[in-house]
């Protein structure tokens, strides 16, 4: 299985880009999804997570400017981000908890990451 994310680029302070990501390859089910971020320098921080029965967890720096939802019968999940700041500037990536099979075990799978870049 893999993540395939797409949606980023570059953007102006106060605009919105919409991310989002899917997995290839055989599925049997997806518990919790999300988004995370790392800029230059930076450890690998938690946007936003989405669990199996849609319950969210926002970063408080992104609260009220970013929604998370996914669409299981398509097993994508998603990322819309308005009033982007350039201090949102980062390459994110998706995260999925996925069981491939009927026997298979749950296993944590990670996106290649997708870079946005917010202009002051």
């Amino acid at each position: 299985v893999q993540l395939q994310a797409s949606g980023g680029g570059l953007v102006q302070a106060g605009g919105s880009l919409r991310l989002s990501c899917a997995p290839s390859g055989s599925v049997f089910g997806i518990t919790n999804m999300g988004w995370y971020r790392q800029a230059p320098g930076s450890q690998r921080d938690m946007v936003a997570v989405i669990t199996i029965s849609h319950s969210t967890n926002y970063a408080d720096s992104v609260k009220g400017r970013f929604t998370i939802s996914r669409d299981s019968a398509k097993n994508t999940v998603y990322l819309q981000m308005n009033s982007l700041k350039p201090e949102d500037t980062a390459v994110y990536s998706c995260y999925m908890q996925i069981k491939p099979s009927f026997y298979g075990r749950l296993n944590d799978y990670w996106g290649q990451g997708t870079q946005v870049t917010v202009s002051s």
